[in-house]
């Protein structure tokens, strides 16, 4: 059952709300790589403890919450059915059928696309998006076939919670969602409004369910190559924490994320250095 209009306006106020609460550069920006169609853990820290400890309250004040919701995302649901479904899925389904499935799937979130890249002003990047979705759904028989990238029109994936972190919104507080896994409260406000664009409010319910599927089950597949870094961390909670936040800051910005200078870099391996150097004086 959708949401009814006051629940979504409710929804929208409390995201300005409870983001307009926290610092919108609560997070340190880092890089993160570009070719990574997932979340790049080989980016993190294996610590995991990649926040500064001021802000630590802020960003993720539901800890305690969001840990117990953890350890059941990842104890329980992925070992137990979503990774032993993902692996299924990529050994018995050939690559040209996963392959249409995502075209598919994408192509249900180009409506959103136009919208989402107009409303921060990207104009050809929504007109980009518009003509894809007019080529795949024609052409490409319903997106199976991704005509348009052959046509180098390419996809310039966008959402709402993109949108309102254009805007100046900021994330506010982590949350860590039953079965959806890593999230905040804008991004998670920002999920709810795309699912009210156009071609999503029209379709059958199994399509949509079908395509979420879809989504989830390549995003998986995705990872598993990952696993193991993930493994090797000493805090696999603030080690997820920190790479979605990290993918998400590159995200928003498009990639167009602050780098420390060459100077910043040393200033820090000196003083690490001189940490070094108290602690052997010491011992």
């Amino acid at each position: 059952m959708r949401l009814n209009k006051q629940l979504f306006t409710s929804l929208v106020l409390l995201t300005a709300l409870l983001a307009g609460c926290s610092s919108s550069s609560s997070v340190k920006e880092r890089t993160v790589d570009t070719n990574t169609a997932g979340t790049n853990f080989e980016q993190v820290n294996d610590s995991g403890n990649a926040f500064e400890e001021e802000n630590e309250a802020n960003i993720d004040p539901f800890e305690p919450i969001n840990r117990v919701i953890w350890d059941f995302n990842y104890d329980v649901l992925d070992r137990l059915f979503l990774k032993p479904v993902t692996q299924t899925y990529v050994a018995i389904t050939p690559q040209f059928v996963r392959t249409g499935l995502v075209n598919a799937s994408d192509n249900i979130e180009e409506p959103a696309n136009t919208i989402n890249n107009l409303l921060q002003g990207k104009v050809e990047d929504s007109l980009t998006s518009f003509a894809r979705f007019a080529i795949n759904s024609t052409v490409g028989v319903f997106g199976v076939f991704d005509v348009a990238s052959e046509m180098e029109l390419l996809q310039k994936r966008e959402n709402f919670g993109h949108v309102l972190g254009v805007w100046g919104v900021g994330t506010g507080p982590y949350l860590m969602l039953p079965a959806l896994g890593p999230s905040d409260i804008r991004s998670f406000t920002g999920e709810l409004i795309d699912n009210f664009y156009w071609p999503g409010t029209v379709l059958k319910d199994p399509v949509v369910i079908g395509a979420a599927i879809v989504s989830i089950v390549e995003t998986r597949a995705l990872l598993l190559d990952q696993e193991e870094q993930l493994n090797r961390a000493l805090d696999q909670y603030l080690f997820v924490r920190d790479a979605y936040f990290q993918r998400l800051a590159f995200e928003v910005s498009d990639g167009e994320l602050e780098q420390k200078s060459e100077e910043e870099l040393e200033e820090e391996q000196d003083d690490f250095s001189d940490f070094e150097d108290f602690l052997n004086g010491g011992a």
